[in-house]
């Protein structure tokens, strides 16, 4: 019952404050009015009453619209003296923002206010007193009607801009999660299929079950690191099957099964990068390779990865490859721009940078530099060019 009770008042809270504060005004001037008539001319009760009456009700569309309880406000403080509709009418018309010129408007009404209690038939008949009155009754309530209209402002753009930070922390999320996706599946599915080609066209059957099994051990090892990555949301964590520096001779190795010819020159001492940084140069070294197998088949390649002072230096170089006729093969420039995208994202992260080109002997170099201790990303330039 108490749950029920309480979201009923949440959802209909604007609707209950506007019901108290008419009920409020009702309660105080139509006493008031009764006890001690305090208008400017002689009304009769029958009209005073009403007036004071409406000018409540009018407060039920304080947030639609100002102008009627405004107008009701003024006739009530003439027609019954009291001036506690005029001092909510200017606090609900800054409140809401209903009326652009509040100033203004919350000014004349103080005036209304000045003259309702000045001229009363028993005032005290002191101009002062009544504009102090008449600033603290209903220019002040305006004051702090905007004050709030203007805090409720902020708390609205502060919850707009949070939300604006999640969405884009989400969407690098994704970015990140499509880019492990990317260099985990495009990587094994690429080997697979190789060593799938080689099985058919070999007839030994030694030859046969260990290709077969370097395609099971690829689709295992792909299936775990899907899983692991699925567990693993944050950008800061690494899941524990993330390959690092010591992994990429296996990667040669493998690279060198399906056809290419590759060598390979390893100078890191152990310890040297972090874990995401290791991952990142591991996934350089196999993105090169992959572009490598896709568009420079049978290419010569180069891979180096060794440290330098205060940065580890990893680049992939390839001559041009040959096609199955043994002619030169022909690049495709925009057939492999998105892994090179999602590598240049997970080098600066690590607070590195990435190049990638042509070689003036006809080939293509991916080059890349990641620090030993990770500085703030956006200080360091990168670059990348679609491939």
């Amino acid at each position: 019952m108490g749950e029920k009770r309480a979201g009923f008042v949440s959802r209909h809270r604007d609707e209950i404050v506007d019901v108290l504060l008419a009920t409020a005004v009702i309660a105080y001037t139509v006493p008031q009015t009764l006890l001690r008539p305090d208008a400017w001319f002689p009304v009769p009760l029958w009209l005073s009453i009403p007036s004071a009456v409406v000018a409540a009700l009018t407060l039920l569309v304080r947030r639609r619209t100002a102008w009627p309880s405004l107008a009701a406000s003024i006739v009530c403080a003439a027609f019954t003296g009291q001036g506690v509709a005029l001092a909510a009418a200017a606090y609900s018309m800054a409140a809401a923002n209903t009326v652009r010129a509040w100033r203004a408007t919350a000014g004349g009404l103080a005036v209304v206010f000045l003259l309702a209690d000045y001229l009363a038939p028993e005032g005290h008949r002191m101009a002062f007193l009544s504009a102090f009155r008449a600033v603290a009754f209903v220019y002040l309530p305006a004051m702090i009607g905007n004050w709030e209209w203007a805090y409720r402002m902020m708390v609205k753009d502060l919850r707009e801009s949070m939300w604006l930070r999640e969405e884009h922390a989400a969407s690098r999320e994704r970015r990140r999660i499509a880019g492990e996706l990317h260099d985990t599946v495009t990587h094994a599915v690429t080997v697979m299929v190789l060593n799938a080609g080689i099985i058919q066209d070999n007839e030994d059957p030694g030859e046969i079950r260990k290709l077969a099994k370097n395609v099971e051990d690829k689709g295992v090892r792909a299936l775990a690191e899907l899983r692991e990555l699925l567990t693993v949301l944050r950008r800061a964590d690494m899941p524990a099957s993330a390959a690092g520096l010591e992994a990429i001779p296996a990667l040669v190795a493998e690279g060198n099964v399906t056809g290419l010819q590759i060598t390979l020159h390893l100078d890191v001492p152990p310890g040297l990068l972090e874990r995401q940084a290791e991952h990142a140069c591991f996934r350089v070294v196999q993105e090169g390779l992959n572009n490598v197998r896709k568009h420079a088949p049978g290419a010569r390649v180069q891979v180096d990865c060794e440290a330098c002072g205060d940065v580890v230096n990893v680049s992939v170089v390839n001559g041009p490859g040959a096609d199955h006729d043994g002619h030169p093969s022909v690049e495709h420039p925009g057939r492999s721009g998105y892994g090179l995208v999602g590598l240049k994202e997970r080098v600066n992260l690590v607070g590195g940078w990435i190049m990638s080109g042509p070689t003036p002997e006809g080939g293509f170099a991916l080059t890349a530099r990641v620090p030993c201790v990770p500085p703030d990303a956006a200080s360091r330039p990168s670059a990348v060019s679609a491939r």
